[in-house]
C-alpha cells in the first residue's frame, strides 16, 4: 500500500483551487501505488469545507482546528502536520508550492529528517516510488528526482495540473485532537492589498509591467488591461524597486513563481531572474519596443512597439471582444 497525504489550503471560507488540482493528481498517484488519498485541512473553519475535497479524490479528510491556528504560524502548523504524519504513516506527503506550502513542508521535512522536492512541475510513480520533475538553474533545466526518506515529500507548482471533474463521492471526516505546541509569533491581522484580485500564484491570467512603465501612475495601464481580461497584476523586480508596484506583485527569482495560462509582459526586458519566475507559463505575450529584448526568445507572441500605444489598444480590443 502506498497511501498519500496532501496538505490542502483554504482561505475566506474557500478551498484554494490548487488544492483541488493536488487532490486530483494525488488520486492518480495513489492508484498506481495501490493506496488511498487523505487530505489535511488545518485552521479555523476547516470542518465546514472538508466534504468538498472528497469530490476531487480524497477518501478521508482530517481537520485540525485550534484558536492558535486561525492564521498560518510556522511552529503550530508544522507541529500539527508532523503529528498527523506520525498518526497516519503515509508513504507520500504532498503540498502546493505556495508561500504557505513551501514553508510548511520544508519545516516538517526538517522535523522528520527526510528529503523534500520543492516546486515540482510533474509527479509520477517509478518502481513503487514517487518520481518528480523540477526546474533547476533558474528554470534552464528540468531534473528528475526521487525524494529520500519515508514519507517522500514534495510540493507542486500551482496551475500545473487540471482541476479534475468533481465526483459525487463523500469522504470520511476525522477531527484531529490538535496541539499546536508553543507559538513564538502570532499574526494579529491579514490585510488584503487589493480586494477581489486573485493571488499571483493562483492566477490563470497575469499582466506584468516593467521598468519601462516609468512611474506608478503609468502602472494604471497595466491594471486596466488586467481588469479587462480578468487577470492579476504582476511586476518585474525593477518596477518594484522603483516603487511602481508593491512587492506582493513581484514575479521572478526574488518574487513569486507563477504558472498561468496567459502571461502578458509589458516593458519587461526578460532578465534571467524574471524568466525564472514565469517561464513555465502556458502562453507568453511580450510587448517591448526593443526587438532584441531577451523576453522575445521565450514569448509565444511578440509585439514590437511603444507599450504606451500598444497596451491601451489591447485593452480596448479585449473589452469589445469580451462584450460580444
Amino acid at each position: 500500500m502506498g497511501n498519500v497525504l496532501i496538505v490542502a489550503e483554504h482561505a475566506n471560507g474557500k478551498i484554494k483551487k490548487y488544492s483541488f488540482e493536488l487532490a486530483g493528481k494525488a488520486s492518480e498517484l495513489a492508484k498506481e501505488l495501490k493506496g488511498t488519498v487523505t487530505a489535511l485541512l488545518i485552521g479555523e473553519g476547516a470542518e465546514a469545507q472538508a466534504g468538498e475535497l472528497g469530490h476531487y479524490g480524497a477518501s478521508k479528510v482530517i481537520t485540525a482546528s485550534h484558536a492558535e491556528l486561525k492564521y498560518y504560524t510556522p511552529e503550530g502548523y508544522s507541529k500539527v502536520l508532523s503529528d498527523v504524519i506520525a498518526q497516519e504513516k503515509p508513504d507520500v506527503v504532498l503540498g502546493t508550492a505556495s508561500s504557505t506550502g513551501k514553508d510548511l513542508l520544508a519545516r516538517t521535512a526538517m522535523r522528520l529528517g527526510v528529503g523534500l522536492a520543492s516546486d515540482c512541475v510533474d509527479m509520477s510513480v517509478s518502481n513503487g516510488k514517487l518520481l518528480v520533475s523540477r526546474p533547476v538553474y533558474a528554470g534552464k533545466a528540468i531534473i528528475e528526482a526521487i525524494p529520500e526518506g519515508i514519507p517522500q515529500m514534495a510540493t507542486s507548482r500551482p496551475n500545473t495540473y487540471p482541476v479534475p471533474a468533481p465526483q459525487s463521492d463523500s469522504p470520511s471526516v476525522v477531527v484531529f485532537q490538535t496541539d499546536p505546541g508553543r507559538i513564538k509569533a502570532r499574526v494579529k491581522e491579514v490585510v488584503e492589498s487589493e480586494a477581489g484580485m486573485m493571488d499571483l500564484t493562483e492566477a490563470e491570467r497575469i499582466v506584468s509591467g516593467g521598468r519601462a512603465m516609468g512611474s506608478a501612475d503609468n502602472f494604471k495601464l497595466i491594471k486596466e488591461l488586467a481588469k479587462a481580461i480578468g487577470a492579476t497584476v504582476g511586476a518585474s523586480r525593477a518596477a518594484v524597486d522603483a516603487g511602481f508596484a508593491s512587492h506582493d506583485h513581484q514575479v521572478g527569482q526574488t518574487g513569486k513563481t507563477v504558472n498561468p495560462t496567459l502571461y502578458i509582459a509589458c516593458g519587461i526586458s526578460g532578465a534571467i531572474q524574471h524568466l525564472a519566475g514565469m517561464r513555465t507559463s502556458k502562453v507568453i505575450v511580450a510587448v517591448n519596443k526593443d526587438p532584441e529584448a531577451p523576453i522575445f526568445s521565450k514569448a509565444d507572441y511578440g509585439i514590437v512597439g511603444d507599450l504606451f500605444k500598444v497596451v491601451p489598444i489591447l485593452t480596448e480590443k479585449f473589452k469589445k471582444l469580451l462584450q460580444e
